[in-house]
């Protein structure tokens, strides 16, 4: 189930296998050690929403106000231009290569999209339409391969699931993956746009003609025994206990590793706080088998990812991690399975890092209080003290030489 998070946060196919590896290598002469983080520095304020954020290389940043329906972007001075506006509609998933930004134009709301669609903007020119998402979605379905809900419910259990707490009912009972989608991240690359889609529980390519593929489906994950105090805490009736429930994976973000992997936040599916657990995960995909590898779990929310090519390290943004489920940033040093707390932010949703920087997006609950920050980085070498890159860039978009090889 996903309780809309993403939704009120605005709220063939390749069955992956699973298993768990360390995260991506760097250069050998790095000794992991957990970075510091230094003061953040608001640069924008007053954003409705910003789940999805882009920083190119000249520190020009779109983000998506999720809840107003808009793109925008945020000048050196911390001014906010809108450059896409659709009311009534959501806009998520940005990203750019080339002098082109895509993102993704949604339909619909907590009780499901009715269209969703990549879209490409080239500087003052009209949005065009680069692929139907939906079209594909409602054609293929990638994830009815995988098998959700609750397990082991009465016919009446069921009934009183429904009637105590409606919000379950559509998962009261085993289902397999229904036509959902909802773009949350892209990836453009020479070869394609690589698209996180939450609804569709999948890594999806658009090639630049439109045509839509399936890359991976992400896995189900690991069912849980609803218990006596989880009943409770979901305010379910107690019949319940005893059974188990299996939730979506959500694919959150997208970004290149530096082994050449693309690299996947798990938020997963509802409940999404700590209530079931630190069950948020970072996973890498295979861009041309689909396999689908763990890195690491433990997080809460996780939302977005940006990973290091320089050092390894990759930073997750938990949405509700952190003391009282507040809101923080994790780092994963290389070679490690275990989050580290490296900062608290108050509910940080998009994060990317350029040049040692990390620019994340905050109080994205907040209605017109959401900001970017910017959190200084500093990071230990082997023998020495920590240390201020000035050349470090995330594994995104700007590193594209890594689709080239499959």
């Amino acid at each position: 189930m996903k309780h809309r998070i993403l939704t009120a946060l605005a709220c063939g196919t390749l069955l992956a296998s699973v298993s768990v590896a360390a995260p991506a290598t760097a250069h050998g002469d790095y000794e992991p050690r957990p970075p510091k983080a230094g003061e953040p520095e608001t640069i924008a304020t007053g954003l409705n929403g910003p789940l999805s954020l882009e920083v190119d290389g000249r520190r020009v940043s779109f983000v998506t106000e999720n809840f107003a329906g808009e793109l925008s972007r945020i000048g050196r001075d911390g001014s906010v231009t809108t450059k896409v506006s659709a009311p009534g509609e959501e806009i998520s998933a940005v990203s750019s290569s080339r002098g082109t930004v895509y993102y993704a134009q949604l339909t619909g709301g907590p009780e499901g999209y009715t269209a969703s669609a990549l879209m490409a903007l080239e500087g003052d020119g009209e949005p065009r339409e680069v692929a139907d998402i939906f079209a594909y979605e409602t054609e293929s379905n990638p994830d009815q391969v995988n098998t959700y809900g609750f397990d082991g419910l009465t016919e009446e259990c069921v009934a009183q699931v429904s009637e105590v707490n409606p919000q379950f009912a559509a998962v009261a009972e085993p289902y397999e993956g229904r036509i959902d989608s909802h773009p949350f991240a892209t990836l453009p690359t020479r070869r394609g746009i690589f698209v996180a889609d939450a609804g569709a529980n999948a890594i999806l390519r658009v090639q630049h003609d439109g045509t839509v593929s399936t890359v991976a489906v992400l896995p189900a994950l690991a069912p849980v025994t609803v218990t006596a105090e989880i009943a409770t805490s979901q305010e379910l009736p107690d019949c319940v206990v005893g059974s188990t429930f299996t939730a979506e994976p959500v694919p959150t973000d997208v970004e290149w590793g530096p082994d050449g992997w693309l690299y996947v936040t798990s938020l997963p599916g509802g409940p999404e706080d700590a209530s079931l657990g630190a069950r948020g995960s970072v996973l890498k995909v295979n861009p041309w088998s689909g396999e689908v590898v763990t890195v690491a779990t433990g997080f809460v929310g996780a939302t977005n990812l940006a990973v290091s090519t320089r050092t390894g390290n990759i930073y997750v943004a938990e949405l509700f991690g952190g003391e009282g489920g507040a809101g923080q940033v994790s780092v994963l040093t290389r070679g490690s399975t275990t989050p580290t707390p490296l900062i608290a932010l108050p509910s940080p949703a998009a994060i990317e890092l350029r040049k040692g920087k990390l620019y994340v997006t905050t109080n994205v609950f907040a209605p017109d209080a959401g900001e970017v920050v910017i959190v200084p980085l500093k990071e230990k070498y082997r023998g020495g003290g920590y240390h201020s890159f000035s050349d470090e860039d995330s594994a995104s978009a700007e590193t594209e030489s890594e689709a080239e090889t499959e």
